[in-house]
């Protein structure tokens, strides 16, 4: 999972969260501050710190994170990005809406929730405004082949929620309160 984040309190940056097929959950941080952010809000086994660069131009995704290379295809918009794009944006990223469509977004795509605890008990909520499919990728993590596009089973464990088993870009804001909204 790329992160890319436009705006945080750390500036712009962008993170990867691996999850090996061994069930190893590995991030890959471009420094120590986001690197300890993102840890005390999800769960690793371990955290590497490397410059990490993502790029999104023309319908291309790059990435670059340590020993980790992704190169991708963006295609359309899915179906769930274009019902994503009928809510207006303040509604679609209010956490009070996240927390009441929680459960019918885990309906729809098992794993997936919009709200939830983070690893430290703060309250977090991902509103999402797009997604766009991933229509071709070659990804290599070592060094190897990481093998051909296919759905992400089992869910990811990084946190409480994962995301659609469809590789995809989602335009996601996540929210994160100290305290109950």
């Amino acid at each position: 999972m790329v992160g890319v984040w436009a705006t945080s309190p750390f500036g712009q940056f962008a993170d990867v969260m691996v999850e090996l097929a061994s069930g190893h959950r590995i991030l890959l941080a471009p420094d120590a501050a986001t690197a300890e952010f993102i840890g005390d809000t999800y769960v690793f086994d371990e955290t590497r710190l490397v410059e990490v660069t993502a790029t999104f131009d023309a319908g291309n995704l790059v990435v670059e994170a340590g020993q980790l290379r992704i190169r991708a295809r963006v295609g359309a918009r899915s179906i769930l990005g274009y019902a994503a794009a009928l809510l207006p944006r303040r509604l679609a990223v209010h956490p009070r809406w996240l927390r009441a469509i929680s459960p019918v977004a885990a309906r729809l795509s098992p794993g997936v929730q919009t709200a939830g605890s983070a690893r430290d008990g703060r309250r977090e909520f991902y509103g999402v405004t797009d997604v766009r499919r991933i229509d071709a990728a070659v990804v290599s993590w070592e060094g190897r082949d990481a093998g051909e596009l296919a759905p992400i089973r089992p869910p990811l464990r990084f946190g409480f929620s994962s995301v659609p088993s469809r590789p995809g870009v989602a335009t996601v804001q996540t929210t994160v309160l100290a305290e109950p909204c």
